[in-house]
């Protein structure tokens, strides 16, 4: 395995990342991977669960952390929507790059087809789309008041369920750490089975129904 491989598996470790970069990266990475599009690749929920593991073992305050983490959530996803706002319709048109696919946008699109406004809570738990919801809301001007209604019960939910997951197991598990990467490996498959469900339902010629309410 090369050196820059090496790297790159740090930079998806939530382990790794928490232990170098400590409470103040964790806030970073989730402000990063809320909203900034070059953030898609980074480690969220499994990132959140493993600080609050960590935070039952007296590694972190866990209120300060709970509270960081929503404030990152939401503030990240703000600018993902303004962002979205300034760019327009010619993200459609920007050519792929080692920090950008089409392929995440059109993936996005596809769940504001399926699910409408919702996407804004219920991309918090589907990595990429989660990235890409709050700047796709932005592209199609959604009207804020009803963006940031839906930021801050989807950043609330998020960040309150995955980071007291692990902060309970970390609680009442002895020696929980010891399982820990077989456990993050567990909730990044979990996550990623919308993503492999919407899939395969497209190979299968399933269309999604249209939603109430659009962007």
């Amino acid at each position: 395995m090369t050196t820059t491989t090496m790297n790159l598996f740090h930079f998806l470790d939530p382990a790794f990342l928490v232990a170098t970069f400590g409470l103040f990266g964790v806030f970073a990475i989730v402000f990063a991977e809320s909203g900034l599009f070059f953030g898609f690749f980074l480690p969220g929920d499994s990132l959140l669960f493993t600080a609050g593991l960590l935070a039952s073992q007296g590694h972190f305050n866990i209120l300060v952390l709970w509270i960081g983490c929503m404030f990152c959530a939401i503030v990240g996803d703000s600018v993902g929507y303004a962002f979205g706002r300034k760019v327009g319709p010619k993200i459609f048109n920007r050519e792929d790059s080692f920090f950008f696919h089409k392929k995440h946008v059109e993936r996005t699109s596809a769940f504001y087809e399926k699910y409408g406004k919702k996407t804004i809570i219920l991309a918090r738990f589907v990595p990429i789309v989660r990235t890409f919801a709050p700047i796709l809301a932005g592209v199609g001007q959604m009207e804020y008041r009803t963006f940031i209604s839906f930021n801050v019960i989807g950043g609330v939910l998020w960040s309150t369920l995955l980071i007291f997951l692990g902060y309970v197991l970390g609680s009442l598990i002895p020696s929980i750490d010891k399982y820990l990467l077989p456990i993050v490996l567990l909730i990044i498959v979990i996550s990623f089975l919308p993503i492999l469900f919407e899939y395969w339902k497209s190979t299968r010629g399933i269309q999604p129904k249209a939603p109430a309410d659009r962007v």
